[in-house]
């Protein structure tokens, strides 16, 4: 488990407005130090600097209402005009904490993309605490290219991505280089920018 303290649906039935604006300012702080400032994705800084990510912290506590919340978003995300939000981030603090669970919920996401009819329109990519890459061991560095400070579904335009890997030669090349940066940084280097690490 990651040293995030994450509230428990039987104690605490809902976020409070404390807790949302934390979920979002530390996914935030995730977001410039190390997605940005690492640049682990090279497409983020323009939505970022122009605004154009929509944050949306989730009271969700069943993957059954984060499936229907996930719906909405979806929705919304393609009708809104991508000049005000090209992209969202759904972050989740009350469910699927466990990975192995996150995990398994993500074949329903990419089910329901479809469902939705919004396949080759819209993905989601996936981020979280406890993230882990096949084939790796849990402390592996390499997995903190896809960890966040909670479980954090994102909702991406098909387009968008069209657009930035247009100027790309050969975008396996972000992967290598994340591994490389991430290598070189270390576990003591990613907690010196501020960010959570497996305890």
């Amino acid at each position: 488990m990651s040293d995030h303290a994450t509230p428990s649906p039987a104690s605490d039935p809902t976020l409070s407005d404390a807790e949302i604006d934390a979920a979002r300012q530390e996914t935030q702080h995730w977001l410039e130090k190390a997605v940005i400032g690492l640049n682990l994705c090279p497409f983020a800084k323009s939505v970022h600097v122009n605004n154009r990510l929509r944050y949306v912290v989730s009271q969700a506590a069943t993957p059954e209402d984060l499936l229907k919340e996930l719906a909405r978003e979806l929705l919304a995300l393609n009708r809104a005009d991508p000049d005000e939000i090209e992209t969202t981030v759904l972050i989740h603090p009350r469910v699927l904490t466990d990975f192995l669970d996150f995990n398994d919920f993500l074949g329903a996401a990419d089910a329901l993309v479809e469902d939705l009819e919004l396949d080759g329109l819209l993905q989601v990519a996936s981020f979280h605490p406890d993230y882990q890459f096949a084939g790796t061991d849990i402390d592996d560095i390499s997995n903190y290219s896809n960890r966040s400070p909670y479980p954090t579904l994102h909702l991406l335009r098909e387009s968008s991505i069209e657009r930035a890997t247009e100027t790309m030669a050969d975008t396996d090349a972000i992967y290598e280089a994340n591994m490389a940066t991430l290598e070189k940084l270390g576990l003591e280097g990613w907690k010196a920018l501020g960010l959570k690490a497996r305890s």
